[in-house]
């Protein structure tokens, strides 16, 4: 079964830009859809952004809709997640997971082969 590695976290200062990736450990990797989620300890791990492969299509949470940017390079093995004007409100793990099959979602349930995570840390 695929793997999937997350990197290009660190800590920044507010205002910073950071690129995220994920990484499918198989060449052949060709989800239906690869969504992004983060999590503060405590908290319930959020959904992010998400794309649909088919088509392109791309979903994002609202506070950071307008300064997110998802996207996949050409052989599917590697989605990104392109972040600007970061804030400390931005502080989190960030996961990168697969998408369901059967639905395209924002919902953690409908997603699987999560990675282990990578951190961002925002400073103001």
């Amino acid at each position: 079964q695929v793997q999937l590695v997350e990197s290009g976290g660190g800590v920044v200062q507010a205002g910073a830009t950071l690129r995220l990736s994920c990484t499918a450990s198989d060449s052949t990797f060709d989800p239906e859809s690869m969504g992004w989620f983060r999590q503060v300890p405590g908290k319930e791990r959020e959904f992010v952004a998400s794309i649909k492969y088919s088509n392109g299509f791309t979903s994002y949470l609202d506070s950071v809709e307008d300064r997110f940017t998802i996207s996949r390079d050409n052989d599917k093995k590697t989605t990104f997640l392109q972040m600007t004007s970061l804030s400390p409100e931005d502080t989190a793990v960030y996961y990168c997971a697969q998408g369901s099959p059967f639905f395209y979602s924002p919902r953690t349930s409908d997603y699987y082969n999560w990675g282990q995570g990578t951190q961002v840390t925002v400073s103001s």
